[in-house]
């Protein structure tokens, strides 16, 4: 019989020591310009994959088998829970989820070695020295104090098996590996940071070699926290999808500052401004990523999401420090470097949109990480526990948030450098009154918040200003090149899809805020206890309680109710809300709520069970929810993830020696947005 707790802890050693070797040789050899260490360097990140891989195989089958003498099988696995929930919960608890955060570095690690091994030969070596010293900090917590693989003796018939939250719906295996590739994806734009100030190389180059490695990490952290408002919405029963969590905040805090950066980024790349901000902001984020990490993993936090108490914390506060000087020390070296002489020639334009449009995401991202710490620094100071909950971050986020997304419509739509008092009238009046009309007929339909109305109004704007680019574009290319809209479309993502990529990934946004903002106006609920065969009426809905049962299923006691639904007269269906009871774990024999959703393109009917009647059987509490748009969030979220896509997709290589060029990589033709060749300026 394999023995996988000595594979499992050899192969994270090795990993460990691997990861020196390469980081050492990556960074001696692109300091003393030695191309032997370089290649040594790069060899080391497939080592490293290939020693996590083994790891989190050894891993997994050590779950599979239930082999409870691993540690952290016997701390979550069970012979009960169902072979889908025993593999996922690889990252259900502190030590499995930082090897697969380490096994996912090494994967990215590995893959950027590969892809860049004949390009940005000035970078690379700083990049795979970067990557590898950070993994060589999670390899060595792995090796030492949160090894997975310490040996359990006596060896235990079975075990608790993981959260019952974590088991509770299949959601869990999309969502955290979604966040985990978003996450720990920010470190290689992290590493061409660190490599472009070490290197001196400071110009916008760094930026071309790392925009898919930027827009790849984001389009899985966003897909990360939509699949995490899903999964609240649909296993919590409280009929939410965002409460302001710390542990929320935590994954959507770095989203903030990458989406500030990949604006920011256009700016340099065409104006060759904001140098030192661009740096500054790639760095906070992957500061924000450690802060999320230790915010989750330390048990400072009480959540839902958040891990138990672990002695990783105060390392990740150390790593977290060390970062920061190492960041700043090589900022203030390069110094000289960052000076550019590039100003902006007019308030009116679209760096000047850009820069405001940073300075918000900014002040975003302020007010969540001030209202996520605050409650930690008065329990330090005061030993008080307090909680800040969604009034203030709604109060302070909302019209930050509303001020962004009118700029989604105005910055793409101006012109760099200046533009005249006529081309602003012109691009803008056809948008202006399709936000004047939208606002009317919000305010006409009975919507009294301010905010709401705005938030409809602006969205309306947006969108139009969208679908003005994708015309104009779509126009030109007809003119040019005498073929149909269709074809016509598709051209203008062959020739720049970064920028129509974008405006994909803006519908989508607003969708999603315009979902939050109808199911935040609109939504209504009712709580009532209700005997067989007795009916709530919900907005267009009836509700009957039919029936109340119960059944025994692998490793939980489930009571479920069967509610009749009626529309308008008649029967559309059925709902089945169940309460789950686990045995032992976490959470004590507590019972879980699984709520029934009942959806359509308009709307959801969300019926979640309170409690039940013990002893007969005879009545249920219901809690009914009527949720306008909520599956818009979802819907908006892939539309965001089919932009990001369509961003990244390679397009034509260059042929000959050019495309080997330092500071050209092959498939980069894309080039700034709204180079003087895209469509429009050709028009």
């Amino acid at each position: 019989m394999l023995d996988l707790n000595l594979i499992g802890s050899a192969a994270i050693w090795a990993a460990l020591l691997g990861a020196i070797v390469s980081a050492f040789t990556a960074f001696t050899g692109g300091l003393r310009r030695r191309p032997d260490l370089t290649d040594l360097g790069r060899y080391g990140t497939y080592f490293v994959f290939v020693c996590m891989t083994v790891a989190v195989g050894a891993m997994e089958v050590a779950l599979l088998t239930h082999d409870f003498s691993v540690h952290y099988v016997a701390e979550v696995g069970s012979r009960d829970v169902p072979p889908y929930y025993t593999a996922i919960s690889l990252w259900s608890s502190l030590d499995g989820s930082i090897l697969f955060w380490g096994w996912i570095l090494a994967g990215y690690s590995a893959l950027v070695s590969f892809v860049n091994r004949d390009q940005y030969r000035t970078f690379m070596p700083y990049v795979v020295g970067t990557m590898m010293a950070v993994g060589v900090f999670f390899f060595a917590v792995l090796a030492g104090p949160m090894n997975p693989f310490g040996v359990v003796s006596p060896v235990p018939a079975n075990g608790p098996g993981p959260n019952p939250l974590l088991q509770n719906h299949p959601l869990m295996g999309l969502h955290p590996p979604m966040l985990y590739l978003g996450y720990v994806g920010l470190t290689v734009p992290f590493a061409f940071a660190i490599a472009a100030l070490v290197s001196g190389r400071l110009d916008a180059t760094w930026i071309r070699a790392t925009r898919r490695w930027m827009i790849a990490p984001w389009a899985f952290l966003s897909a990360g926290i939509v699949a995490g408002a899903w999964w609240s919405y649909e296993v919590l029963g409280w009929g939410g999808y965002w409460a302001w969590d710390p542990v929320e905040n935590a994954s959507f805090l770095p989203w903030l500052t990458a989406t500030a950066f990949l604006h920011s980024v256009m700016v340099q790349e065409r104006r060759g401004m904001l140098r030192t901000w661009n740096l500054s902001l790639i760095i906070g984020t992957f500061l924000l990523v450690v802060l999320g990490t230790f915010l989750t993993r330390s048990g400072v936090l009480d959540s839902v999401h958040a891990f138990t108490e672990g002695p990783i914390g105060i390392l990740l506060m150390g790593f977290m420090a060390v970062v920061t000087i190492v960041s700043l020390g090589l900022i203030a070296w390069r110094s000289d470097r960052l000076r550019v002489p590039g100003k902006l020639d007019a308030v009116l334009s679209r760096e000047s949109a850009f820069i405001l449009n940073n300075l918000l995401f900014v002040a975003f991202t302020f007010t969540v990480l001030l209202g996520t710490l605050f409650p930690l620094i008065v329990e330090a100071l005061q030993g008080e526990r307090i909680s800040v909950g969604s009034p203030y971050f709604n109060m302070v986020t909302v019209p930050i948030g509303l001020a962004i997304l009118f700029l989604m419509g105005v910055g793409p739509a101006l012109p760099w450098r200046r533009t005249s008092a006529e081309r602003m009238k012109r691009e803008f009046w056809i948008p202006s009154v399709v936000g004047v009309v939208t606002a009317a007929v919000s305010w006409v339909a009975g919507v009294e918040s301010v905010y709401t109305i705005l938030t409809f109004a602006f969205a309306g704007f947006v969108m139009t200003t969208i679908v003005e680019e994708f015309r104009k574009g779509a126009s030109a290319r007809q003119r040019i090149a005498g073929v149909s809209v269709p074809t016509a479309l598709m051209q203008l993502f062959q020739r720049n899809n970064r920028r129509y990529g974008g405006y994909v990934v803006h519908t989508g946004i607003v969708v999603i805020i315009v979902a939050l903002a109808a199911s935040g106006t609109w939504r209504f609920e009712k709580e009532r206890t209700l005997q067989r065969g007795e009916s709530l009426q919900i907005g267009e809905y009836q509700v009957q309680l039919d029936d109340i049962w119960a059944q025994e299923e692998p490793r939980r006691f489930v009571v479920g109710s069967t509610f009749s639904v009626w529309k308008q007269g008649e029967r559309t269906g059925e709902l089945e809300p169940r309460l789950n009871f686990y045995e032992g774990g976490q959470m004590g024999g507590q019972p879980i709520a699984t709520p029934a959703v009942m959806s359509s393109l308009t709307k959801d009917l969300y019926l979640s069970v309170m409690a039940f009647d013990r002893e007969e059987g005879q009545h249920a509490t219901l809690r009914a929810i009527v949720n306008p748009m909520v599956p818009w969030l979802w819907i908006g979220g892939m539309i965001v993830a089919l932009g990001a896509a369509l961003s990244m997709w390679p397009q034509r290589k260059k042929s000959g020696p050019a495309a080997l060029e330092e500071g050209s990589s092959p498939g980069d033709e894309d080039g700034p947005a709204d180079s003087p060749g895209d469509d429009r300026e050709a028009a």
